[in-house]
């Protein structure tokens, strides 16, 4: 017969044996979690030039559609803010990016050595950005050669990604995050000494591509979508960085991220509340 101290004893180990169970069970759903949410800051800025970052990206990646649907959750809830863009965009209405794509990625023809800088035309206002040719060779010359083209003319900024990350990402003449020049660039630049930490500093701009930080795949695949980064974000350093906002441009981009994001439409992406259109991309060498 079990007495009631044997009984005591049993019910107070089943009780531990059920905590330990439950404790067991959180930290597996917390793992599960903080692997999703690795998993989007991987993915969200995934791009044309092939993709996310990040990046995002070359000509119609359907395999991109498929992934961001099955690998990225609901985005946080957003509001409609006020666009403070809306009059200039109003003016360029109408006006469509021209369709283009390459088979290959152009020879390298600028001068290493020669200092170069890229002005972004848009509805909100002119930002600037100074290029490291000497470190991002490949991307610095693809941008002289697609600027040079009007690739980016008349072209949205698509994705505005307010938590976790700080970026705004533009370059792809569809809008959608799936378009791209045609052609993929390698990864440059990503023992860069700005991205130590496992931040990239506010005012940098980098390169959006396809690489999946969990499968190890999608190295050097960046193209024509690039991310301006307007505050301090926690990314992994596996997205080319090429360039520097300067002051005024960092203004602009700081109107831009005020204003707020809209809620995300069938590609995740999250579409600035201000109306952002390179109206001409242009990129100088002094």
């Amino acid at each position: 017969m079990v007495s009631s101290e044997q009984r005591r004893r049993q019910l107070a180990r089943e009780k531990y044996l059920r905590q330990q169970q439950r404790r067991e069970t959180a930290r597996r759903k917390s793992r599960q979690r903080n692997v999703v949410i690795a998993s989007v800051l991987a993915v969200v800025l995934a791009g044309g030039g092939a993709v996310a970052a990040a990046g995002a990206f070359s000509g119609d990646d359907k395999d991109k559609k498929k992934d961001d649907a099955a690998s990225t959750p609901s985005a946080p809830s957003t509001s409609k803010a006020p666009d403070p863009c809306a009059k200039e965009a109003k003016a360029v209405a109408g006006k469509k990016p021209k369709k283009m794509s390459f088979k290959k990625e152009p020879a390298v023809s600028i001068d290493k050595s020669a200092s170069y800088a890229m002005n972004l035309e848009t509805t909100c206002g002119d930002i600037s950005i100074d290029m490291d040719a000497a470190k991002a060779p490949h991307t610095v010359n693809s941008f002289n050669f697609l600027a040079g083209k009007g690739y980016f003319d008349h072209t949205k900024c698509h994705r505005l990604v307010p938590q976790q990350i700080y970026v705004l990402q533009c370059g792809d003449p569809q809008g959608t995050g799936a378009g791209g020049p045609g052609y993929k660039l390698p990864d440059e630049n990503l023992k860069d000494p700005s991205l130590k930490g496992g931040k990239y500093p506010a005012g940098t701009v980098a390169m959006a591509n396809q690489y999946n930080a969990q499968t190890k795949q999608g190295r050097d695949s960046g193209g024509s979508q690039f991310f301006l980064v307007y505050q301090d974000s926690p990314l992994p350093p596996d997205y080319t960085p090429f360039g520097k906002i300067s002051k005024d441009g960092m203004k602009v981009l700081k109107k831009i991220a005020s204003a707020g994001a809209a809620a995300p439409d069938q590609m995740q992406n999250t579409a600035p509340n201000a109306s952002v259109v390179i109206n001409k991309a242009t990129v100088t060498k002094s």
